[in-house]
């Protein structure tokens, strides 16, 4: 879901890199100083979108480093199809530019599948694994959900896209809680701002499948459930927690926007849980 960050005065760098084959170039997010903390937002959103509400918490104490994907954010939309590499190489490269050698990682939604990619192949230099609202690969439910997602945003009707996400992507409270004239400024906003890759991220959405990388993770782990998440459901994100050995679980009584309903609290467990395992 395109759902913005209320995040503002974000730097922003540019990364050049290959993406598919093709020279792009990728828009870098960087706050605060310290230990470094890479940060992959989910599908159809970017950097502000996802971690805009809690970058400042985050960047308190460490060196927060985030690129956004082709199509949103400043970044080019792609030519070809995304690959899950070429994300997790980018978000490495931003961290090598930065001069950051170890890092701990946080993946948000599909921004997780990157993150279990990154530390899956670099051990040596990730010093803690955040997940939240995540999958290891969409089981049917995911799949036929994004399909429809990908399907309106390459039509380009975004307004039915955004009547079609907002009831998947907020917890049935938090939806009920607001009015109607709330309902249609969301609508009308998140129409507005779906960025124009959206489409390409669904469809890697569609195609990912991290299952075999997960037995490889060194790092400890979180794993945060969103227990009301009606587009990602908290029994495939176990599912992603069970593969990884040791993975620690904490559970968020909220949709699949974290950042949207309970910021200071997806915000605190990860502070909490870097403070405790991460150098």
């Amino acid at each position: 879901m395109a759902a913005r960050g209320i995040g503002s005065g974000i730097a922003s760098g540019i990364a050049s890199g290959i993406t598919s084959g093709e020279v792009t170039a990728y828009a870098r997010t960087v706050r605060g100083s310290g230990p470094g903390l890479l940060v992959a937002h989910g599908a159809g959103g970017s950097v502000e979108a996802n971690y805009g509400p809690v970058l400042e918490t985050l960047a308190a104490a460490r060196t927060v480093v985030g690129v956004d994907y082709p199509g949103t954010g400043a970044t080019p939309r792609a030519t070809s199809p995304l690959r899950l590499d070429d994300l997790a190489d980018q978000l490495v490269a931003a961290a090598d530019a930065e001069g950051l050698d170890r890092f701990a990682v946080s993946g948000y939604s599909l921004g997780g599948a990157v993150a279990v990619r990154i530390a899956a192949r670099h051990p040596e230099r990730v010093t803690a694994l955040l997940l939240t609202a995540t999958l290891a690969r969409p089981d049917h439910d995911v799949r036929l959900t994004v399909e429809v997602w990908r399907t309106l945003a390459e039509a380009g009707d975004l307004d039915t896209l955004a009547r079609f996400t907002m009831p998947r992507a907020l917890s049935e409270e938090a939806l009920r809680s607001l009015t109607d004239e709330q309902v249609a400024a969301a609508l009308t906003e998140s129409a507005a701002t779906t960025p124009p890759g959206t489409a390409d991220h669904a469809d890697l959405v569609t195609r990912f499948d991290v299952r075999a990388d997960l037995a490889r993770i060194a790092a400890p782990t979180l794993v945060t459930v969103t227990t009301k998440d009606r587009l990602v459901p908290p029994a495939v994100q176990r599912e992603l927690a069970a593969g990884i050995t040791g993975a620690r679980v904490a559970e968020l009584p909220t949709g699949h926007l974290p950042f949207a309903e309970l910021p200071d609290a997806w915000g605190t467990l990860m502070v909490e849980f870097l403070a405790e395992t991460a150098g």
